[in-house]
């Protein structure tokens, strides 16, 4: 029987741009000039597909190719078109365990059982990693391979997996043998337990994974590391394949919200030590597992949603917990901290029953809107900071994020554990809050008196106006690009705090939102237009017109780069004919969105090339321009005010209510 070919593997011109080490706009020129650059195979118009093999082809017969660069780049598309996440995964892990000191693929959970196909890309990999670096090519298809899988891998960000680890240290445990994660899907909790205890020898690593992919990942990530453990492939709720191991840590992040867990199987379950947990909590479940797994003076901290201190069919539980003397901390972390990012996660921290519970005290500490969490003026967490914030709530009673409640103040109707419920609003802090408010206030309210006293002096004169012309006919002379945004897939987007080489991602509903955009992508996806069709990304000095009628808006992103949605348009001037700033301000009146809006759909919509310009000389735009530039700023400075009062406003009316006003 003859056998099938493989399937031609396909790239994007932005994936041609990057393994040719060049910009997408070079390989877009080289397709415009050179009448035998490859046809494409696949895609559509907007998003076209190219085969590897002819790109390859054609960019070493014209010598474009770059030997030093672009080699995983080229490997990445062949293991990227295997389609299935799990068989990707099964390259990388294989890849992995050639790479480590072992060397041996059978150190693996799972046997990889590879095609021909499979096998051919582990040995490119391994060739690649002679010229490259182990650690290089390893670390590279990792990052891949998970950025390809955003929505069906969660991980836990490096810093917070460092935090978790440093929390069981708060308790004592400075010599560690053993550390444990039930549920330890790529293996980042280990890894970070890893690198926490090293002396006087490194800790015995034991995870447990029911996904056979992310437990063999897992592995391949510790043996590239070094780390002495094992990743066993187990459901470690119904069928514990460690139930012999007791640790001295034990670090997880479980899966939430799963209501097929093993309820009704585990009724009678000996771990349930605090009560059997609800069907609709089986957060509970993995807490009592962890507690089960310790060994007496251990030491656990999981990652839990903030709704499994509070939810009243948990609360029998909770009880048990803290009569025990079990629970020992709860920290709430800022949104962003690890998916789901906008929600604000917990740490529970919880150690063996005491064997004295009485008069028991609980830690809880809330870093939100505390020093290292986002706030208006710092709106990524900055870990570091907000890592001295908990550990020093910790350890310090008067820190002023943390406090310690007696057991039997949250042994209530509710035994509600939120710890917002709990930790008052420090006094410095908001006092510090609040003279940094009113000093923004004074910078913006001068800010805006300045502006406005100059933009006051503008009167209309009576001249008649003089001819105009459209963006589209613009457009066709030459003057302007104009590009439209492109829907995303929500699979690349990310969400929550945006590092700082982070690019925003725009979108209409944005615009209403008073804290902008939360959606991002890392820049070199941004930049590459990696996995995404035909990325909109604007450059300084580029306007950007809303196409919707309701939403209509025109401004110069001096912020650049931005990524756009759809219903947004980025225009492109060339200097020398138009001037950005002028243009955005004749595109946004809204008399001139009136004219050119059209009602086709279901939602009134602007027809961008439709909307009007008058005709008028270089350098009697740039005066324009200049005023325009001025009234952006000043509404800037409004929107700013209006922001900071409000939170004045809010501190004060706090303030008022708790009755910790100055009296006079």
């Amino acid at each position: 029987m003859q056998q099938s070919a493989e399937p031609v593997v396909q790239v994007t011109l932005a994936e041609i741009s990057r393994i040719a080490g060049v910009g997408r706009a070079a390989v877009s020129n080289w397709r415009r000039r050179h009448d035998s650059f490859p046809q494409p195979v696949g895609g559509t118009d907007a998003n076209p597909q190219f085969s590897l093999a002819e790109v390859e082809e054609w960019l070493d017969r014209q010598q474009k190719s770059r030997p030093a660069a672009g080699r995983l780049e080229r490997l990445w598309p062949k293991i990227e078109a295997l389609g299935d996440r799990d068989a990707m995964g099964t390259v990388l892990a294989s890849v992995g365990s050639r790479l480590s000191r072992s060397g041996d693929p059978d150190a693996l959970p799972v046997p990889p059982r590879m095609s021909r196909r499979q096998q051919t890309l582990v040995e490119q990999a391994v060739q690649l990693a002679d010229q490259e670096g182990a650690p290089e090519t390893f670390g590279f298809l990792l990052q891949r391979w998970l950025g390809t899988h955003v929505r069906q891998i969660t991980t836990t960000p490096e810093p917070l997996a460092e935090l978790m680890a440093e929390l069981a240290k708060w308790r004592g445990n400075s010599s560690v043998h053993t550390v444990l994660d039930p549920a330890c899907g790529t293996g980042s909790l280990l890894l970070a337990a890893g690198r926490q205890w090293t002396a006087p020898s490194p800790p015995e690593l034991f995870g447990q994974e029911v996904d056979p992919t992310l437990a063999s990942v897992a592995a391949s990530r510790m043996l590239m590391s070094g780390a002495d453990g094992r990743v066993t492939v187990a459901d470690t709720l119904r069928a514990d394949a460690l139930q012999s191991v007791r640790a001295d840590v034990v670090l997880c992040n479980p899966p939430s919200n799963e209501r097929e867990w093993g309820h009704s199987e585990l009724a009678t379950d000996a771990r349930w030590l605090f009560g059997q947990p609800p069907r609709t909590e089986p957060e509970l479940a993995w807490v009592q597992h962890a507690v089960a797994a310790l060994a007496p003076d251990g030491t656990a901290v999981l990652l839990l949603p903030p709704a499994i201190a509070a939810r009243r069919a948990g609360r029998r539980i909770r009880s048990a917990l803290l009569r025990s003397g079990a629970l020992r901390a709860v920290i709430a972390l800022p949104p962003g901290s690890a998916p789901p990012h906008g929600v604000g996660l917990h740490l529970w921290v919880l150690s063996r029953p005491s064997d004295d519970p009485a008069g028991s005290v609980v830690r809880l500490v809330d870093t939100v809107g505390r020093a290292g969490a986002p706030s208006p003026g710092q709106p990524s967490i900055d870990w570091p900071v907000l890592r001295s914030t908990v550990l020093e709530s910790l350890r310090n009673d008067r820190a002023a994020a943390g406090v310690s409640v007696p057991v039997i103040d949250l042994l209530d109707d509710q035994v509600d554990l939120t710890p917002a419920r709990h930790v008052p609003a420090a006094d410095s802090a908001v006092t510090t809050n609040l003279r940094q408010s009113w000093t923004r206030f004074d910078l913006r309210l001068d800010e805006a008196r300045d502006l406005g006293r100059v933009l006051s002096k503008l009167a209309p004169t009576q001249e008649a106006a003089g001819t105009s012309t459209s963006v589209g006919e613009l457009e066709l002379a030459g003057a302007l690009e104009l590009h439209s945004g492109q829907a995303l897939p929500e699979h690349l987007l990310h969400r929550g705090d945006r590092p700082a080489d982070g690019v925003p991602v725009v979108t209409v509903p944005d615009l209403g939102n008073p804290e902008g955009t939360r959606h991002w992508l890392p820049a070199a996806e941004t930049e590459d237009g990696e996995r995404t069709s035909s990325l909109t990304v604007t450059s300084s000095q580029d306007v950007v017109v809303v196409g919707s009628l309701r939403a209509f808006d025109a401004w110069v992103d001096v912020d650049a780069p931005t990524v756009l949605g759809p219903q947004l348009h980025l225009i492109r001037v060339d200097p020398t004919v138009l001037d950005p700033w002028f243009l955005a301000g004749c595109l946004r009146s809204p008399a001139n969105a009136r004219q050119a809006g059209t009602h086709a759909s279901t939602s009134s919509r602007v027809d961008v090339r439709r909307l009007q310009v008058p005709r008028l000389p270089l350098e009697e735009q740039r005066t324009y321009g200049e005023t325009y530039r001025r009234l952006a700023a000043f509404d800037q400075a409004v929107r700013e005010l209006r922001e900071v009062s409000g939170g004045i406003g809010q501190a004060l009316g706090e303030l008022l209510a708790t009755g910790r006003l100055p009296r006079r």
